[in-house]
């Protein structure tokens, strides 16, 4: 099992966070997603297939990359 934290600095309302959680929670391997606007990180925890490379990839497809 595998926990990453993310900065998103586009969160900026609850739909921001429903949208991460409820897309993140979509990809196979993925076991939660805690998103919390006040703070705009993310953590996920996750096994495979999921992979960091493809979480990153999703979030910035949905418009909320992690920041750098």
């Amino acid at each position: 099992m595998t926990t990453v934290t993310y900065s998103i600095p586009n969160i900026s309302c609850g739909h921001c966070v429903h949208t991460i959680q409820t897309e993140l929670s979509d990809v196979a391997g993925v076991k939660s997603v805690n998103a919390d606007k006040d703070t705009r990180m993310v953590e996920i925890v996750f096994d495979a297939p999921a992979s960091e490379a493809a979480i990153k990839e999703l979030l910035v497809s949905i418009d909320y990359p992690a920041a750098a």
